[in-house]
C-alpha cells in the first residue's frame, strides 16, 4: 500500500500515457482505413501501414514512461544510441531497409500506381515494363508479360521515372 501512496503521480501519469497511446491508435487505424476505403488501397497494405504506426507509437509512449518513472533522458539515449550502434553492426542494410519501408508509407499515401496497373519504370540499365501484382512495406511485385515476377524495392520506385497505365502496352523501345 505504501507503494501506491508514494508513487501516486507517476500511476495516473502511467495511466494516461496508457489511455493516451489506445486512443491515438483507434484514431489512427480509423483515418489510415478511411484513407485507405477512399483511395481504393488494399487492404493489407493499410494494416501495414497501421503497424507502422502502432509501433511508432508504442516506442514513443515506452519513452515517455521512462521519463515519467524516473529515467533520466541522458540514459535513455544512451539506450537507444547503444541499440541503434548494435542493429548498424548486425544488419549492414539497415539504411536500405528503413529507406524500403519509408518508401513503402510514402507511397501508400501518395498512391501514384495501384495494384493492376501497368508501369513502365524508365531505367537506362534495366528498363521493365510489367503489372503491379502487389505492394508491400520493403518492395513491390511486378509481373512482366513473359510471366516472370520481378521484385522491386520501393526505395528504387520513387527514384525512378515511372510511366503509368491502366492496360499492357505495346512493345516499344525505350531510350534514355
Amino acid at each position: 500500500m505504501e507503494f501506491f501512496k508514494l508513487y501516486i503521480k507517476q500511476e495516473i501519469a502511467t495511466g494516461i500515457v496508457i489511455l493516451v497511446v489506445i486512443i491515438l491508435r483507434l484514431l489512427i487505424a480509423k483515418i489510415v482505413r478511411r484513407f485507405a476505403r477512399v483511395s481504393e488501397i488494399i487492404e493489407h497494405r493499410t494494416n501495414l501501414v497501421i503497424k507502422y504506426f502502432n509501433i511508432l507509437i508504442g516506442i514513443i509512449a515506452l519513452i515517455v514512461l521512462f521519463v515519467i518513472w524516473g529515467v533520466k533522458p541522458q540514459n535513455i539515449i544512451l539506450v537507444v544510441s547503444s541499440i541503434f550502434a548494435v542493429i548498424g553492426v548486425a544488419m549492414f542494410a539497415q539504411w536500405s531497409i528503413l529507406s524500403n519501408v519509408t518508401s513503402g508509407i510514402i507511397l501508400f499515401f501518395s498512391a501514384p500506381f495501384k495494384i493492376g496497373d501497368f508501369i513502365k519504370i524508365h531505367d537506362k540499365d534495366f528498363p521493365i515494363e510489367a503489372e503491379v501484382e502487389d505492394i508491400r512495406g520493403f518492395h513491390t511485385y511486378l509481373r512482366t508479360k513473359e510471366g516472370e515476377l520481378i521484385t522491386y524495392p520501393n526505395s528504387l520506385l520513387l527514384q525512378r521515372g515511372i510511366s503509368v497505365s491502366k492496360y499492357a502496352s505495346e512493345n516499344k523501345e525505350f531510350f534514355d
